[in-house]
């Protein structure tokens, strides 16, 4: 497959063959610069307008997708790997300002943390960007790949904002945090079933059904209910795909 540089500078005529080690270090660039952003308009949130879950809610929603990347990379050439270029750089910050620099003034800490609290980074943050990794190397460009993603990505990074605003009917499983009907259906359901038909559409792969679409959201919302307090970027990943084969048959 051509990559997506090569493709675009070919039809302006501006070069004749991008070799696919430079078209992928170009589109692994494109990712640094969207994260780049995407931190950016975190920071202000955060900063100027005092919404320190919303900040953070916005860089899991906003990082999911940079999943829509994907298909820009040229997969002839080992090189691909560099989409995970973003998120192996972020971890490695993450770990080092939450355990050793631990400092709560940090723009990172401010952005990325509930309460300041520099450790709040090797949670929820870490974990989503190891997940990041562990996608773009093992389900890179796979129908696998974007459900995880939109469950994830989009439904529990919006369950949090429609529970902390609208959650009136609350729950609590052994293990998990507080939960809301409201944050559960109309965010993580109702976000995994659009978040899933985003990420496929964009991504050019085949299409669930409307059932199959709905019992990816029903599955990702009771894992989500379940998963142990502060590791559910971890646990929704690992619950979901470990049921796909179960799913494989009818996905």
């Amino acid at each position: 497959m051509a990559g997506f540089l090569t493709t675009i500078l070919n039809e302006y005529g501006i070069i004749s063959s991008l070799p696919p080690l430079w078209n992928n270090i170009g589109c692994a660039l494109l990712t640094v610069v969207y994260i780049k952003c995407v931190m950016e308009m975190a920071s202000i949130i955060r900063t100027r307008l005092r919404c320190a879950e919303e900040s953070r809610k916005f860089i899991h929603i906003a990082a999911s997708c940079w999943i829509l990347f994907w298909p820009l990379f040229d997969v002839t050439h080992w090189s691909w790997r560099l989409n995970i270029l973003v998120p192996t750089a972020i971890s490695l910050k993450l770990f080092y300002k939450g355990s050793i620099l631990s400092d709560p003034s940090d723009i990172d800490v401010q952005t990325m943390s509930r309460s300041s609290s520099p450790s709040e980074l090797l949670y929820g943050p870490l974990q989503f960007c190891l997940f990041m990794m562990w996608l773009g190397t093992s389900k890179f460009m796979t129908m696998e790949g974007a459900i995880l993603m939109g469950a994830l990505g989009i439904g529990d990074g919006i369950a949090p904002l429609i529970g902390k605003y609208h959650g009136h009917m609350k729950y609590r499983f052994p293990f998990s945090s507080e939960k809301s009907i409201e944050g559960s259906f109309f965010g993580v359901f109702l976000g995994t079933v659009g978040g899933c038909y985003l990420f496929l559409h964009m991504l050019g792969l085949p299409m669930l059904s409307r059932g199959n679409l709905v019992l990816c959201g029903v599955l990702s919302t009771i894992t989500e209910a379940i998963s142990p307090e502060g590791f559910d970027n971890i646990f929704l990943p690992v619950v979901l795909n470990s049921s796909f084969m179960w799913l494989s048959s009818i996905l």
